[in-house]
């Protein structure tokens, strides 16, 4: 029988594999939904649904695993794994009631494919088992005498990702309740430097994870979000320079302020 070290190992590994090939591949080919929606992707779902199913393994089988770890009942590990759920309760559950009332006032939403929904849970599950394991069960918590200055310092890096994750997605929802499919020049805040400060957000978020966890698992998981959200907001770039034309502020980058 295959032993659950052995599974961990292999599942991060293969995290560390994936990232570059995901990186590569999505310089060339955009994930149809979005603004990149595109028909030849197969059936369809309705939007909100589709995130509340693809994101629901990181609550469920998160809780899961981590009644079956060594360090279950140990504060630290309790502590450690409430801002990865604090995260996805809001992407699973508050993010789709968001989009669902926005869907319900447009009545024009696009179809999310179901099988970007389905690779979606796949990697959820993926993930959401390592960073659970990892946290419930092979960290150990008794030799890191840093563990407290880590985790407030990634705390205080993931909160603040989490804040203008949360903010721009406000401001992207609200542009499409005002009609025109929400194809409309974002503006304020943190717009006014890059074109994607919702995965900007996202991105600070896991390296303030990776901070908190430091750890392998944490790590892979920032540079495979790194992989996954970077090519596509360099896509979202130059779909709003393609169709604003002049009208779109030149000295925007895509997502990392200044540089990129």
């Amino acid at each position: 029988m295959v032993s659950d070290q052995r599974v961990f190992h292999y599942s991060l590994l293969s995290l560390y594999l994936m990232a570059p090939m995901i990186f590569i591949a999505l310089r060339f080919l955009q994930a149809p939904y979005g603004k990149h929606h595109r028909p030849g992707w197969g059936p369809t779902i309705y939007p909100p649904l589709a995130w509340f199913l693809m994101e629901s393994p990181t609550i469920w089988l998160t809780l899961l695993l981590f009644s079956f770890g060594l360090n279950f009942s140990n504060p630290k590990s309790l502590v450690l794994m409430s801002p990865f759920l604090f995260h996805y309760f809001h992407r699973t559950c508050i993010y789709p009631l968001r989009l669902h009332r926005n869907s319900a006032l447009r009545n024009t939403a696009h179809g999310f494919p179901i099988s970007m929904a389905v690779l979606a849970f796949v990697f959820n599950i993926w993930n959401a088992y390592l960073q659970a394991r990892w946290v419930s069960h092979y960290k150990d918590y008794e030799n890191d005498g840093w563990f407290w200055w880590r985790f407030f310092g990634g705390l205080v890096v993931f909160l603040g990702g989490m804040a203008v994750n949360i903010w721009s997605d406000r401001v992207l929802v609200g542009l499409k309740k005002e009609g025109g499919g929400g194809y409309k020049v974002p503006r304020g805040g943190w717009f006014e430097l890059v074109s994607c400060p919702n995965y900007l957000g996202e991105i600070v978020e896991w390296l303030g994870w990776a901070v908190m966890t430091w750890s392998w698992v944490g790590l892979g998981f920032f540079l495979y979000t790194c992989a996954n959200l970077v090519p596509r907001a360099s896509a979202n770039h130059r779909w709003y320079l393609e169709k604003f034309g002049e009208d779109y502020p030149k000295g925007r980058k895509a997502v990392i302020p200044f540089l990129y």
